[in-house]
């Protein structure tokens, strides 16, 4: 086994429990509260870009990062490697600072202005954004790399996320006791979505697993072909997940079972491995391959629509859809907006610096957070 698909395959997956009702907009235009954007890892937004955005502010943290940016109540959080969490606001300006003293790598998540946030030293942490006090830690024995999500079953809530002791965790998100816990065997180190009362999750066994949230247990599994590298993203009842060797999945759920499954593309030997999160619309997939290309993809036939070469090698960001438009980022630094329904390149800006985080997308605003910790705003000329 080549080192590198070692590494890639070790960024395991999971997807999360209960319904979407917990989704991250929550009716707020000003929120892009977790990963992805919405608790089923959609990577879709109706909210539409500027036709020809601008550069409204950058802000230089000066410390490197592997996380993306999410937004809450119109402030940007990130953790950067040394453990020091960011808030910055719509002006640019810095709001909040709170120093865990121990590195992350992990992306956050806002409810409630309760941030939580996984650690490599194995703690999941609730901080209040208010008091800035840290409301509970929960141990676990391997790292967290994970961004955590929130699902909902029996009248209380409760926080998601894998660690890399082997086990998917769910805790009360008020006291952060333990509910439950499921040993997959393998390391977890991916993004928590939501379907209903159950999880999904895979990594470097190849294996998809589907857990009921509220009992721990496992209700179904298939084999991949390959390594599964990243989180999957879920449309209704409707899977898409890509593995290493160049395939992508649709499963489709129903009961807590995978009901059906087809490989809506198959892997070519000209073509290259899937390893970020696909971004779903009601009609079509948008993949983005290590072959430098953005795939679109026909959800009901599987036909590619059309695909366009990026400039730049392709790292972990996920592209994102805002209505008409797909925002995606090269590993050396380039921002791109295409036309959803054509692929016409309408707008791109140079960084100048590496980009793995996936954008966020606010009313008006997108933000797009660089390796280095500089956090680009986007939005209308002035």
């Amino acid at each position: 086994m080549k080192w590198v698909s070692l590494f890639m395959c070790m960024v395991g997956l999971l997807v999360g429990c209960e319904g979407n009702e917990d989704t991250v907009d929550d009716g707020n235009s000003l929120n892009w509260s977790l990963f992805r954007g919405d608790a089923s890892l959609s990577g879709y937004t109706d909210r539409s870009l500027p036709k020809k955005p601008s550069l409204l502010w950058s802000y230089k943290s000066g410390v490197r990062t592997v996380s993306s940016p999410i937004v809450h109540q119109g402030t940007t959080y990130w953790c950067d490697k040394k453990g020091h969490i960011w808030g910055i606001d719509l002006k640019g300006e810095p709001v909040f600072g709170y120093d865990l003293d121990t590195p992350v790598e992990a992306i956050p998540m806002v409810y409630d202005s309760v941030l939580y946030i996984g650690r490599l030293d194995g703690w999941m942490s609730a901080i209040s954004l208010e008091s800035r006090d840290t409301l509970w830690n929960f141990e676990t024995m391997g790292q967290i790399s994970a961004s955590p999500n929130r699902v909902g079953f029996e009248g209380r809530k409760a926080i998601v996320f894998g660690s890399y002791d082997n086990y998917l965790y769910c805790v009360d998100e008020h006291t952060g006791q333990e509910i439950n816990r499921f040993e997959s065997g393998y390391y977890l180190n991916g993004a928590v979505a939501l379907w209903k009362k159950h999880v999904l999750f895979g990594g470097c066994d190849s294996w998809i697993r589907v857990i009921n949230c509220k009992t721990g247990l496992q209700t179904d599994s298939l084999l991949m072909d390959s390594y599964v590298p990243a989180s999957p993203a879920i449309m209704g009842d409707y899977v898409y997940v890509g593995d290493y060797a160049g395939n992508i999945y649709e499963l489709y759920l129903e009961g807590g079972k995978i009901v059906r499954q087809r490989k809506i593309l198959a892997a070519t030997d000209e073509g290259g491995s899937f390893v970020s999160v696909p971004a779903i619309t009601d009609n079509r997939l948008f993949v983005l391959s290590n072959d430098r290309y953005l795939y679109s993809i026909d959800r009901i036939d599987g036909t590619i629509k059309w695909k366009y070469m990026l400039k730049g090698k392709v790292g972990e960001s996920s592209p994102v859809v805002c209505f008409d438009k797909v925002i995606v980022c090269t590993k050396t630094g380039i921002v791109s907006i295409l036309d959803t329904e054509s692929g016409d390149l309408k707008w791109e800006y140079d960084t100048g610096e590496q980009i793995v985080g996936s954008p966020a997308v606010i009313k008006d605003h997108f933000f797009i957070l660089t390796a280095k910790g500089t956090l680009f705003c986007f939005g209308k000329g002035r």
